[in-house]
């Protein structure tokens, strides 16, 4: 049962939103070839044999992933979907 101007199905939104955004998430993060960078596409280092064997398509350097990953993490990670102001403040 929704409260105060929530629909009925609020919840469910919510939980459809979150899906929905891990999806797009996972998707983005895929690699989109199978033919790996012998150098990084952001800093132009060497990618390791052994890093291109085991992830076919890799395009970035341990270091820049990392960093990648950091910033995704970040960004995906500031937003709260409850709204209630009580989740705000935890």
């Amino acid at each position: 049962m929704a409260s105060g101007w929530a629909s009925d199905d609020a919840v469910n939104q919510q939980i459809e939103g979150t899906i929905a955004d891990a999806i797009e998430m996972a998707r983005r993060q895929l690699n989109h070839g199978t033919i790996s960078a012998h150098f990084c596409v952001e800093c132009g280092d060497a990618i390791a044999q052994a890093r291109r064997e085991a992830l076919p398509g890799v395009q970035y350097c341990l270091s820049c992933q990392q960093e990648i990953d950091k910033q995704l993490a970040k960004s995906t990670n500031l937003y709260n979907r409850r709204g209630s102001k009580d989740s705000q403040l935890r």
